[in-house]
C-alpha cells in the first residue's frame, strides 16, 4: 500500500529506486581507568586512530570524480584539517594524562564539551557545523573501537542506482555514496544549509532531509520515488503513480539538456527587458563553473575560504594574490568581492562566539572591531582593482554610520597607496549587502552613499521572520513570498531606482526559478546565482513577459492569505 512521508527538498530532482537504509553500528562509548604508567601507551592508541581516520578520508578524496565540481574536495579537507586541530589531537591526550581514562572516553568528553558550545548557538549555519565535530568523532572511535566498514564504505558500485535512507550523512559519505552511483538520498535529520546538502547539489544527487523516524516506516528494498523539488517521499507507489513521475524525470533531463544551448544566448526577456546574470563564487574552483555558463561577472565572490580553518590572520600579499589570480580567470570580467562575512554564520579560530551569533558580533560590526584583519583585506581589494574591473561589497550592512566608517577607511588607504605609488582604481565600486531588515527599510540611505546594493535573502528572510530555516519546528513558516520579506525587497530595488545605482540579488531566492518572475516583475534586474542555476534562470528570463508580471509581483506585496500567494505566484 502506498504511503508518503514528508520533510525538506534539500537538492532538486526526481529519483526512483529500491532503498539502502544506513544502519550505523552503535558507538557505545565505556569508561575505564588506566594506571599511570599506560597513559603513553593510550594517547599512542588515540594518535593511531586519528591517522587511521585521515588515511582513511584521504582515500574518500581519491574517490571524488574528476568531473565533480571542485569545492566537494574542500568539504573532504574540512575533515582532515579538524583531524589536525589540537582540539582532536592535543586535547584528548591531555584529558588521558589529567584524568587516567581511556582514550575513547577522552575523545568523547571533548566532542561533549565542543557540542555544547554549538548548541548554544541559535544560528542554523554553525549549529549545522555541529555535525561536523560528530561525524570526525565517530570516524575516530571507530577506529579506537575498531569497528568495521559499513556497506556504503566499501568501494564498489553495490548501491548503484539505490535510494540512500540514514538518520544522518556526512560529507565523505557522500563523495562516497556518488561513487557507487546513488539515485537519491533522505535524512532524518538535517537541513538545506548543511555541507552534506551543499554537495548533494554539486554533485546533482536528489535529497530530502528532516524525514524524522522514517526508518520506523521503510524497509530496505522497498521502492520508492524521491521529489527533492517538494520533499516528498512516496513508498510503494502504484503504477500510475511511478508512471506519472517517470515522464516527470525524463522531462526534467530532456529539459536540463537543453540548456546547453543557452549558453551563448543573451538573457533578454520575451518583451525585451536585459537583465544581468552573475555567478556567485565561494571557493577558487567555482570560476571554472562560472565560466562554462558564460556569466556576465562575479555578483559575489565570498573571501571566508581564506580565514577558515587556520590559527592566524591572512595577510595582505596572500589576500592579493588570491584576488589578483581570480580577476585573472574573469578574464576581464566585474568581479565583486564580499569582505569577510565571518562571526556569525563562519567561525573562525579565536573568532567570537556568542550566545546568538546571528545577533552578535558578525560581518561588518566584526570587522570594524578588528582591524588587524579588516585593513589588510581593504589594501589588498584596493590594489587588485589596478588589474580589473573590481568592485567591493561590504556584509551585514545594518547602520549607515557602518557604511560611513568603512568609507572613511578605504579613503585612509587611498590616500596611504597613492602616497606610496602603489596603483589602484581610485574610483573603484562600493557596495553593499542588504541582509538586515533595517538596512532594507532605510535603503534610501545606502543608495545615497554606496555606488550599488545586492539582497541577500538568506538572512534578509530568517531576520524578518524570525525564523529559522533548518529548524524542523518552526521552518513551515520561512516563507519568501510573505509580504513582509516581499516589501523589504521591493523597497530595496525602488531605493536603488530612485538613486539610480543598481540593485542585485545574491541569495538563494534569486537561483530558485520559481521566484524569477515575481522578481522581475518587483523590477529586480541583476541576478547573482549559483552557476548550477544560471541557465536555468535565463530559460526563464527569456520566456516571461515582464511587463504581465509587474500586477501580479504588486498584487502579492498586500495579499495576507499563504494560499492565494502560492496561486498568484503560480499565475505568473
Amino acid at each position: 500500500m502506498s504511503f508518503s512521508l514528508h520533510g525538506v527538498g534539500v537538492s532538486r530532482g526526481i529519483a526512483i529506486g529500491k532503498v539502502h537504509i544506513v544502519e550505523r553500528d552503535s558507538v557505545e562509548v565505556a569508561e575505564y581507568a588506566i594506571a599511570l604508567s599506560e597513559v603513553d601507551a593510550e594517547i599512542a592508541r588515540l594518535a593511531d586512530a586519528v591517522n587511521q581516520a585521515k588515511m582513511q578520508l584521504r582515500q574518500i578524496r581519491e574517490h571524488i570524480p574528476t568531473s565533480a565540481a571542485a569545492d566537494i574536495a574542500s568539504f573532504i579537507d574540512t575533515h582532515l584539517l579538524m583531524l589536525d586541530d589540537v582540539a582532536f589531537t592535543e586535547e584528548p591526550a591531555r584529558i588521558i594524562g589529567d584524568t587516567l581514562c581511556n582514550a575513547e572516553w577522552a575523545v568523547k568528553t571533548q566532542r561533549d564539551a565542543l557540542v555544547r558550545i554549538f548548541d548554544e548557538m541559535e544560528d542554523a549555519y554553525l549549529r549545522t557545523r555541529r555535525d561536523d565535530v560528530d561525524h570526525v568523532v565517530a570516524r575516530i572511535l571507530r577506529h579506537l573501537l575498531r569497528h568495521q566498514p559499513l556497506r556504503h564504505e566499501v568501494a564498489d558500485r553495490h548501491l548503484e542506482g539505490m535510494i540512500v535512507l540514514a538518520e544522518d550523512l556526512s560529507p565523505a559519505d557522500m563523495v562516497l555514496l556518488s561513487h557507487h552511483g546513488i539515485a537519491a538520498y533522505l535524512t532524518e535529520f538535517g537541513g538545506p544549509t548543511s555541507h552534506t546538502a551543499i554537495l548533494a547539489r554539486s554533485l546533482d544527487i536528489p535529497g530530502v532531509a528532516g524525514l524524522h523516524r522514517a526508518r520506523r516506516y521503510v524497509q530496505e528494498n522497498e521502492m520508492l520515488i524521491v521529489d527533492g523539488d517538494a520533499g516528498v517521499v512516496i513508498g510503494e507507489p502504484d503504477e500510475r503513480t511511478l508512471a506519472s513521475y517517470r515522464a516527470r524525470q525524463a522531462a526534467r533531463l530532456e529539459f536540463l539538456n537543453s540548456l546547453a544551448d543557452l549558453v551563448d544566448v543573451e538573457s533578454v526577456s520575451d518583451d525585451g527587458i536585459t537583465v544581468n546574470l552573475e555567478g556567485n563564487v565561494e571557493l577558487p574552483s567555482d570560476f571554472q563553473a562560472v565560466a562554462a555558463v558564460n556569466a556576465l561577472g562575479i555578483g559575489l565572490y565570498r573571501t571566508e575560504f581564506l580565514f577558515m580553518n587556520r590559527a592566524d590572520i591572512p595577510s595582505e600579499e596572500e589576500h592579493l594574490a588570491t584576488y589578483r589570480t581570480a580577476i585573472e580567470k574573469t578574464a576581464g570580467l566585474p568581479i565583486t568581492i564580499r569582505t569577510a562575512d565571518i562571526g556569525g554564520d563562519k567561525e573562525i579560530e579565536g573568532g567570537p562566539i556568542a550566545a546568538n551569533p546571528a545577533l552578535g558580533l558578525r560581518g561588518i560590526r566584526y570587522c570594524l572591531r578588528e582591524p588587524s584583519l579588516f585593513r589588510p583585506q581593504l589594501r589588498a581589494i584596493l590594489r587588485a582593482s589596478a588589474d580589473g574591473p573590481v568592485r567591493m561589497m561590504l556584509p551585514m550592512l545594518a547602520n549607515i554610520s557602518e557604511v560611513r566608517q568603512v568609507l572613511g577607511i578605504v579613503q585612509g588607504l587611498k590616500d596611504e597607496l597613492a602616497n606610496a605609488g602603489v596603483s589602484f582604481d581610485a574610483n573603484i565600486k562600493i557596495g553593499g549587502m542588504i541582509e538586515v531588515p533595517a538596512a532594507a527599510t532605510c535603503a534610501d540611505f545606502f543608495a545615497r552613499e554606496l555606488d550599488f546594493l545586492s539582497i541577500g535573502t538568506n538572512d534578509l528572510i530568517q531576520y524578518a521572520l524570525a525564523v529559522d530555516r533548518v529548524n524542523d519546528e518552526v521552518n513551515y513558516l520561512y516563507d519568501p513570498l510573505n509580504p513582509a520579506v516581499l516589501r523589504l525587497i521591493a523597497h530595496t530595488i525602488e531605493a536603488g531606482n530612485d538613486h539610480e545605482i543598481p540593485v542585485a540579488m545574491c541569495g538563494e531566492m534569486a537561483g530558485d526559478p520559481q521566484y524569477t518572475r515575481l522578481l522581475l516583475g518587483l523590477g529586480l534586474r541583476h541576478f547573482s546565482v549559483h552557476p548550477t542555476t544560471l541557465l536555468e534562470i535565463k530559460h526563464m528570463i527569456r520566456l516571461t513577459d515582464v511587463s504581465r508580471c509587474v500586477d501580479v509581483a504588486h498584487e502579492l506585496l498586500n495579499e495576507a492569505e499563504p494560499r492565494r500567494r502560492r496561486e498568484l505566484l503560480a499565475s505568473l
